[in-house]
């Protein structure tokens, strides 16, 4: 494993140890997760007060789900029938008999691409909107790395005073990665340093033992010994030698929210699936990637701004070999299942308006099919779908020529999918930047919004 991944669990797992004062001291950068107050510009759509990002690792077919080639040749259309949509004129495979039963909801992007034809380097592209130096699965997260767009999401939720008393950026269940060894460059802090680290799960949500930890006070540590820990760790600090820095004065800021998060519970709760109703889990289904789903909405319900449920362990969706079989009995069910539930229950809670779901991959794959019925990894075209967010759905916008392989019209870049996702949340993207790890500074994208979906 990469030296990263330690670092990132002794961080989660020291971030909110409630056995006493150590927790407002020991790791509390990650706490700046819970945000520091500073104004905003706010220009934009600005329907959308947080983000799902449904992150299929691994590239899925484009051909075989939203963007089908029925008058192709056999090598190139692939097994898979095409079928209607509630909308006219729309259509996709066979394997999206509950996402044609809402694409009223749905805007289809089919002419996305990138350079990037490797996992990491890929994942690196999509979510942070460039390229990466190499192009190359053999990369791990640093220091001086330039943030995807939850975590930027994250940082300008934290500029602007967030205090929802839940993490701003939450990945689950498990960070982007090729094979679980290498994980993907841009999804942590980066540049913006590691307290705008995400909060991982790491850990699978549907497991029967699954329970987050240290998101609430020990069991042990009643809050009247809490009160008085507090109390304690004050004197202490009013005794200390006063140092002027911008840091200490962050510290009190982190105190403070990390206490408050602490003593509400909100977190706990939030992350706490126990609470569902076995009916509501059932419909998301009883698996990871369904679990993952609920949780987000949870998530969102309760303030966090950006949630990454990651459709994997690692590149699961990576059908270089028996393509067909794999889409249709282990792949497609549980995510079509996790993402129609998604989709209804924000609507049916009202929150669907103010959440944008985004759906993609890496990128697309290869339109001719190889020897091992197969196919291999292709950025040069691939589907995005969004919905919800104040996105006008039951539409389709670019095309890809007549194989699938490059965009035919409308070319989108994953920058521009960004560019939309700040101008849903309400942040005009041209106004704002941060600096690099060597003080330059960083425009939030380099794209365009995309003015079609709005």
């Amino acid at each position: 494993m990469s030296s990263h991944v330690p670092e990132i669990r002794l961080s989660r797992r020291s971030l909110l140890h409630a056995g006493g004062v150590g927790m407002l001291g020991f790791g509390i950068n990650q706490l700046a997760a819970l945000g520091a107050p500073a104004p905003r510009p706010s220009i934009g759509i600005g329907k959308a007060k947080s983000v799902i990002m449904i992150f299929n690792g691994g590239a899925p077919s484009h051909i075989d789900l939203w963007d089908p080639k029925p008058d192709g040749p056999s090598e190139i259309r692939g097994e898979f029938k095409t079928i209607r949509t509630n909308v006219p004129g729309i259509h996709v495979t066979e394997l999206l008999p509950q996402m044609a039963k809402r694409m009223d909801k749905l805007a289809l992007i089919r002419s996305v691409h990138h350079g990037h034809s490797s996992h990491n380097g890929g994942m690196h592209w999509a979510t942070t909107g460039r390229p990466y130096r190499v192009d190359s699965t053999l990369i791990t997260p640093s220091p001086t790395d330039l943030p995807g767009v939850g975590t930027l999401v994250g940082w300008l939720a934290q500029r602007d005073g967030f205090s929802k008393g839940v993490p701003p950026y939450v990945i689950t269940p498990f960070p982007h990665c090729d094979s679980k060894v290498y994980l993907t460059p841009g999804q942590f802090g980066g540049c913006l340093g590691t307290r705008y680290d995400p909060y991982v799960l790491d850990d699978d949500p549907n497991a029967a033992t699954f329970r987050v930890r240290n998101m609430g006070l020990d069991s042990s540590l009643t809050p009247a010994r809490f009160q008085e820990r507090l109390s304690l760790l004050n004197q202490m600090s009013a005794a200390a030698r006063p140092i002027a820095s911008p840091q200490v004065a962050q510290m009190d800021i982190f105190n403070e929210q990390a206490t408050t998060m602490l003593q509400s519970g909100k977190a706990a709760d939030a992350f706490d699936l126990s609470k569902e109703p076995e009916k509501v889990r059932e419909r998301y289904g009883r698996h990871s990637w369904g679990q993952s789903h609920l949780l987000a909405r949870r998530l969102v319900e309760s303030g966090t701004r950006f949630v990454t449920t990651v459709n994997g362990p690692s590149i699961t969706w990576d059908t270089h070999k028996d393509n067909f079989n794999g889409l249709k009995n282990r792949l497609v069910p549980p995510m079509e299942q996790a993402y129609a539930a998604l989709l209804d229950d924000l609507e049916e809670r009202g929150l669907l308006e103010t959440t944008l779901v985004v759906w993609m991959g890496e990128f697309g794959r290869t339109p001719k099919i190889n020897n091992d019925a197969g196919r291999d990894h292709w950025p040069g075209c691939y589907t995005v779908v969004l919905a919800g967010g104040g996105v006008r759905g039951g539409q389709v916008i670019g095309s890809s020529d007549a194989s699938g392989a490059y965009p035919k019209d409308r070319p989108i870049t994953p920058a521009d999918i960004h560019a939309s996702i700040y101008s849903a949340l309400g942040y005009d993207y041209r106004e704002i930047s941060y600096r690099s790890s060597d003080n330059r500074p960083v425009a939030l994208t380099e794209g365009s919004m995309i003015s079609e979906l709005f």
